[in-house]
């Protein structure tokens, strides 16, 4: 432990939170006065899309807001974090850093280098699991070897002691007066530039979102009161809230997925709602621990192939294809529907995530990169980890991939997830006055501001399944 009488760092990175905050916990036990710094470091790892971005400035503002009230402040750094964090350390004095630990590579290479910069000199250097409910390494198969199968991963972890409880937000907490070091580059929030301005493209973003630990804590309460049961069939319906909502707040560390697994379990213990629904929803928390392992073994999950054979896919090159898939003008409702409702609320329901995949993978045969790159762009809770996953695994190039052959018809998957077309009359308007019989169906009223579908589905399905071919030759 770090000597009481020096203050100690806390260094946030995606645990923007005060509640269940391994690292802060363990840094005000300490005994020494706090300084609490994050650091928006661009030189290591893949830099945040601009909706994260967005997102990052109102967690931020928010943790410091928190901060304050307990009298203290969240210092921001902006540079290699590798070479600051030890500067802070060795500018006041500090007995020791601490920080919950991260599982992408260059992050994980970033916080070996800091951690042996401190220990060099004397500091105390302490990571903690503050973002999974089972680390990357604990969960492998009887070889040692990390599993590649969702269901084998998610039987072992559940056989494993169940995660932890969950760590009380510190009432009290004291803080170290920072005096000015001209040599350290402190930043003010708006400094850092995360929000947009001219174009100002992010008035849906702060109508559909608020950016805080308080309003992460409110997501789950609603969720638990009024989504969780019914949830293993609502989850699949775009056009009825039947999800959480909780994944940008668990992106930036402002809910633990710990607070939320045991809040389930307790809501199933108390009767209060169905166990598949409880068993269903705390499976999603597993595919993204899942995600994260694969990440852990693989860190280019996002740009190579987990499945080496689809290195041969014959991707299309079309970028007139492209740019209408990402403004939602491709001709078929629930995929269009989906991608303005992403471009609208930085946001976009699972189910409609996997049929905008499979349209721009199968229909349009463009490699899943693109869609990808653009998701992370653009999504509120861009991931390293479920994003890259999750886009591989409907290409079927990932782990545990869907069948390559399988292919949504998009019309079919409107009518069955979206039954009254009320999530297609949301989000495209023009298609607003069809009834339910016929608003999934492109062409259906050719008075309509709607464009004409972009692909034929059985032309693109012969396509897509052509070249599967490729894949079975190698």
């Amino acid at each position: 432990m770090p000597d009481r009488n020096r203050p100690v760092i806390v260094w946030f990175r995606d645990d923007l939170r005060l509640a269940d905050n391994p690292a802060l916990y363990a840094a005000a036990a300490s005994g020494g006065p706090l300084v609490c710094i994050y650091v928006y470091d661009e030189t290591a790892g893949r830099p945040l899309g601009g909706a994260a971005k967005w997102w990052l400035h109102g967690a931020l503002a928010s943790l410091d807001k928190d901060l304050a009230a307990r009298g203290g402040q969240l210092l921001l750094l902006r540079g290699a974090a590798d070479k600051w964090i030890e500067a802070l350390a060795r500018s006041i004095g500090a007995g020791g850093v601490f920080w919950n630990r991260r599982y992408d590579g260059d992050g994980r290479a970033a916080d070996t280098r800091v951690k042996a910069a401190l220990k060099a000199q004397n500091i105390a250097a302490e990571s903690f699991n503050g973002s999974s409910l089972h680390e990357p390494w604990t969960v492998m198969n009887q070889s040692g070897a990390p599993f590649r199968i969702f269901t084998a991963y998610w039987r072992t972890a559940l056989a494993k002691d169940a995660p932890s409880g969950p760590l009380p937000a510190p009432g009290k907490l004291p803080f170290h007066p920072m005096p000015p070091d001209p040599a350290l580059p402190f930043v003010s929030l708006d400094t850092l530039a995360l929000e947009p301005r001219t174009p100002d493209w992010a008035g849906g973003l702060r109508a559909a979102w608020q950016r805080t630990e308080e309003a992460a804590r409110s997501h789950l309460e609603t969720f638990l009161a009024q989504g969780l049961n019914g949830y293993a069939s609502a989850r699949d319906r775009p056009d009825k809230a039947g999800t959480s909502r909780l994944s940008p707040y668990l992106r930036f560390g402002q809910i633990s997925v710990r607070q939320i697994w045991h809040a389930v379990r307790a809501a199933d213990a108390a009767g209060k709602t169905a166990s598949a629904d409880c068993e269903k929803f705390l499976a999603e928390l597993g595919w993204r621990d899942f995600s994260y392992s694969l990440l852990f073994h693989q860190p280019d999950l996002a740009s190579r192939n987990v499945r080496s054979e689809f290195d041969a896919m014959p991707w299309r090159v079309d970028d007139s294809a492209l740019h209408a898939w990402q403004r939602g003008m491709t001709g078929y409702p629930i995929v269009d529907a989906g991608m303005r409702e992403l471009w609208a609320t930085g946001w976009m329901h699972n189910r409609v995530r996997m049929i905008v995949a499979s349209f721009l993978t199968k229909h349009l045969l463009l490699d899943w990169r693109h869609g990808e790159e653009w998701f992370w762009d653009t999504l509120v809770d861009a991931d390293p980890a479920s994003n890259a996953q999750n886009w591989q695994w409907v290409a079927g190039s990932g782990a545990d991939a869907a069948p390559y052959f399988r292919i949504f018809n998009p019309v079919l998957q409107g009518e069955k997830f979206d039954p009254d077309g009320d999530y297609v009359r949301r989000w495209v308007p023009e298609l607003a006055h069809l009834p339910p019989t016929v608003i999934h169906h492109p062409l259906a009223d050719p008075k309509a501001r709607y464009p004409k579908p972009i692909v034929d589905h059985g032309e693109a399905r012969s396509r897509a399944l052509e070249a599967s071919k490729t894949l079975k030759k190698r």
